[in-house]
């Protein structure tokens, strides 16, 4: 097979897995009702004027299945935390007991599940429309070989059912971890 075409491969694994990566990042921010330090992680709070993610401030921990720690590295954070976690709509209402915010998840609703999965099925049609993209984009590049004569028509066919082959694998492992998330998330 010509270097072109393994460059075309390469590159064309290489941006699946990125979408991969970020499918699976995206549904590890979505909670399924046990605690998870990941469910603040996208949380920002205000230190000395600058947006600073919370955990470059102060350790987020998991206490028991349904708690969470966060010990900040100054006491004076202690409020400017316990403001960020209540401004940011996350559904928690967290204690502060001087040392350290305390959150308690509260269990999920059916109604509530029902929702999450929703939000993770969105999630995974958002990654197979990424790798759809990639493999069009791979195709294309593909048929500009063989139109300039680089690669001949059967190495044209062979590149063409690699990277198809590639975005079935790739979609079944977007099948795969969706399954996963669905029954964690409708796991009482």
């Amino acid at each position: 097979m010509s270097e072109a075409l393994d460059f075309i491969y390469e590159e064309a694994e290489e941006h699946m897995q990125k979408s991969m990566t970020h499918l699976e990042h995206e549904l590890k921010s979505i909670r399924a009702g046990k605690a998870s330090p990941q469910m603040l992680s996208g949380l920002m709070v205000d230190y000395y004027g600058t947006q600073t993610p919370l955990s470059q401030v102060a350790n987020v921990g998991v206490r028991d299945a349904q708690t969470l720690t966060i010990q900040p590295w100054e006491k004076s954070m202690l409020s400017v935390i316990e403001r960020a976690i209540i401004n940011g709509n996350l559904g928690f209402a967290p204690s502060n007991n001087g040392e350290m915010i305390i959150i308690n998840i509260p269990p999920l609703t059916e109604e509530r599940r029902k929702n999450l999965v929703k939000q993770a099925k969105e999630e995974a049609e958002v990654a197979k429309v990424s790798i759809r993209n990639i493999r069009k984009d791979a195709n294309n590049d593909i048929k500009k070989l063989e139109k300039e004569k680089e690669i001949s028509e059967d190495e044209s066919k062979i590149g063409h059912d690699m990277i198809q082959e590639l975005t079935n694998k790739y979609t079944k492992e977007i099948e795969k971890y969706l399954e996963k998330k669905e029954k964690d998330i409708m796991t009482v």
